[in-house]
């Protein structure tokens, strides 16, 4: 029986680097995305522990041809987009990049998965502040919550 195969845009970052985790144990093939920065020391370091379980490759959400390049290679039966420009600050400080790395950047993964991996599932992550400060009677915030994003969040989820 073929092993199932997943992508992971930010694969270095926490979420990315658990879920990297959380996969391998599950016996997944695992493919992961890494925006090559200055700072070589930080870049790997959340999974470091699964280094050899994971085929990692440089790139970024802007430039198609490295999606597409790794696409083709993984050829992915689920994709979990993580990557993303995050931070409410820089949101405003740089709202360009923020817009072409959220919208843009989605836009590269779903284009390419339609050409390469046209049958893979597709997750796309999103911030927990598009919900504010609300939650249901238990405390909890989950998909069915009322939405009530604070004004910072407001413009970095505009691209969605």
């Amino acid at each position: 029986m073929e092993r199932k195969r997943a992508l992971i845009t930010g694969v270095s970052g926490q979420d990315g680097s658990y879920l990297a985790e959380y996969l391998v144990g599950l016996g997944y093939e695992v493919y992961g995305l890494i925006r090559r920065n200055s700072i070589t020391e930080h870049q790997q370091n959340r999974i470091e522990s699964i280094q050899g379980d994971v085929y990692k490759h440089y790139g970024d959400l802007l430039d198609a041809c490295s999606i597409d390049r790794l696409m083709r290679e993984a050829r992915p039966h689920e994709i979990y987009n993580l990557a993303a420009q995050s931070h409410v600050r820089i949101s405003f400080e740089i709202p360009q990049f923020t817009v072409q790395a959220n919208a843009l950047g989605t836009l590269n993964m779903l284009e390419s998965m339609r050409n390469f991996a046209p049958t893979a599932r597709f997750y796309q992550a999103s911030s927990s502040e598009m919900f504010g400060n609300t939650v249901d009677s238990d405390g909890k915030q989950r998909e069915t919550t009322r939405m009530m994003p604070v004004m910072s969040a407001v413009f970095a989820i505009t691209a969605f």
